[in-house]
């Protein structure tokens, strides 16, 4: 097994929580649109049927698009960190960590009315990704 490789188990993780909120969406926007009776073909583009779908749809394939968005940084980071050999325990700590905190991102994102608690957890993966990339940054130059 090459050097590394159990360092990018976070990436496979937060990779499958997004597929996981995939099924999420899907299992809640598809009956939702039904029940609405959007046609498919109206809904070609992105928040044309919004306020036809219920908050906590909604909030799914809301959270589903944000793990798009930031976490590419992440992927990048750690396949960075790993191809130039920065994986020590100490990064995998904080790839955990982050993992963990958009995970539960996800959760306070679909389950709480609660913007702030979603804006907190947001912002303690965002410093958490700042940390990684900053320590990454010093090993390079140093």
């Amino acid at each position: 097994m090459p050097a590394n490789v159990d360092f990018l188990y976070p990436v496979l993780a937060l990779i499958v929580w997004t597929l996981i909120l995939w099924l999420w969406m899907n299992a809640t926007r598809i009956p939702a649109m039904q029940k609405a009776g959007i046609n498919p073909d109206d809904a070609r583009h992105p928040g044309t049927y919004a306020d036809r779908l219920p908050p906590n749809v909604r909030s799914v394939a809301d959270n589903y698009n944000h793990l798009h968005e930031q976490p590419t940084i992440f992927y990048a980071l750690m396949f960075f960190t790993a191809m130039t050999g920065g994986g020590d325990n100490f990064a995998a700590l904080l790839a955990w960590i982050y993992v963990g905190l958009r995970v539960l991102h996800s959760f306070v994102q679909i389950l709480s009315p609660k913007v702030i608690q979603r804006f907190l957890v947001y912002l303690l993966a965002s410093l958490t990704l700042f940390v990684m990339a900053g320590r990454e940054v010093v090993r390079i130059l140093l």
